[in-house]
C-alpha cells in the first residue's frame, strides 16, 4: 500500500502546487493591469510563486526522482485544469475570421 501512497502523494502535492502557481497568475493578471504599480505586482507575484514552487517541488522529492516526476505530473495536469476554469465565457472553439493570416 506505501507503494502506491508515495506517489499519489506527491502527484496531489504537484497538483496543489499547480493551483497555487497558475491561481496565483491569473489572480495576479486580473489585479496587475488595473494597479498604479504594475510591474511591481508582477515581479513579487512571480517571486513568490516560483519560490513557493521550488520548495515544494524540493520538499516533495526528498532525494527521489519519482516522487519529483509525479509532483511534475500534478503541477501540469492542474495548469490544464486551472487554464479550462478562467477561460472568458465564449472563449471555447473560437477561430479567427475567414481569410484573416499572419503576414507574409
Amino acid at each position: 500500500m506505501n507503494d502506491l501512497m508515495a506517489p499519489a502523494l506527491a502527484w496531489l502535492a504537484g497538483g496543489l502546487l499547480g493551483t497555487l502557481f497558475f491561481g496565483g497568475l491569473w489572480w495576479t493578471t486580473c489585479r496587475g493591469v488595473s494597479a498604479k504599480q504594475p510591474a511591481l505586482w508582477f515581479l513579487l507575484s512571480t517571486l513568490l510563486r516560483t519560490s513557493i514552487v521550488l520548495a515544494g517541488f524540493y520538499l516533495v522529492a526528498g532525494r527521489h526522482w519519482e516522487r519529483l516526476l509525479w509532483c511534475l505530473l500534478g503541477f501540469v495536469m492542474a495548469r490544464l485544469v486551472v487554464v479550462h476554469l478562467t477561460r472568458p465565457a465564449g472563449a471555447m472553439g473560437r477561430h479567427p475570421p475567414q481569410g484573416a493570416s499572419h503576414a507574409s
